[in-house]
């Protein structure tokens, strides 16, 4: 495969250049179509990163997750991988995840607004409180014709301030962001949700930390080692 460095909000990503694991369980099969180019520049990522990412700045791995709030599959992650994640790798200091937007409105129409919802929400440090909001009430904002309202529920509930919020929803800042964040993903081979990049592999679908377990061990030995 051809490596093709990625670069998100200064952060380089690399490509998949060694091995892809692919669950053959749960995973969104859809193949998501090229995102479309953004008419206006992707702006203050770098302050943004930091919002969205678990973990200690000096974990010796990092994993990027590529995810679509609508996504189902996504949610199976973020039920039953996601807190052993936190137990055992995140929370322990070897493991720091980064998320990354990647809607794909072909299959869910509703993720471009949540991801916006979500990007706004991290303005006011509040990513990770709206990033649970939106996957334990998945099953109810999905199937609205327009979930801005119920979205704005969500914000009284994190204790959002409306006004910040409304005004960053409207500049389409997030938007552009969120298009260019997920055109880079596409680019470094993601093309279905969720999709978790850890060291040059590519892991597609909800892997179970059965599957996760082994290769976080053995980079952890590895990195740890070379600390040495």
């Amino acid at each position: 495969m051809n490596k093709r460095p990625l670069l998100i909000a200064g952060v380089a990503l690399a490509a998949v250049t060694g091995w892809i694991y692919s669950d053959p369980g749960t995973g969104n099969r859809a193949v998501a179509s090229q995102p479309p180019e953004q008419t206006r520049p992707a702006q203050q990522q770098d302050d943004l990163l930091a919002e969205r990412t678990k973990g200690s700045a000096d974990a010796p791995m990092t994993m990027y997750e590529a995810a679509d709030f609508q996504c189902p599959a996504c949610l199976v992650f973020f039920d039953s991988t996601l807190p052993a994640l936190e137990e055992e790798y995140i929370n322990t200091g070897k493991l720091k995840l980064v998320f990354l937007n990647f809607p794909i409105p072909q299959l869910h129409p509703n993720a471009p607004a949540a991801h916006e919802f979500a990007m706004c929400a991290a303005r006011q440090q509040k990513f990770w409180l709206i990033h649970d909001y939106l996957y334990n009430t998945q099953e109810i904002w999905a199937p609205l014709s327009d979930p801005a309202g119920y979205f704005m529920g969500l914000a009284d509930s994190a204790g959002l301030d409306r006004e910040p919020l409304r005004s960053c929803l409207s500049s389409g800042e997030a938007s552009s962001m969120i298009g260019a964040e997920a055109r880079m993903a596409f680019d470094a081979g993601v093309q279905s949700t969720p999709s978790l990049i850890l060291e040059g592999g590519l892991i597609r679908g909800a892997a179970p930390m059965h599957a996760l377990r082994p290769l976080l061990d053995s980079i952890y030995a590895v990195r740890t080692a070379e600390q040495r």
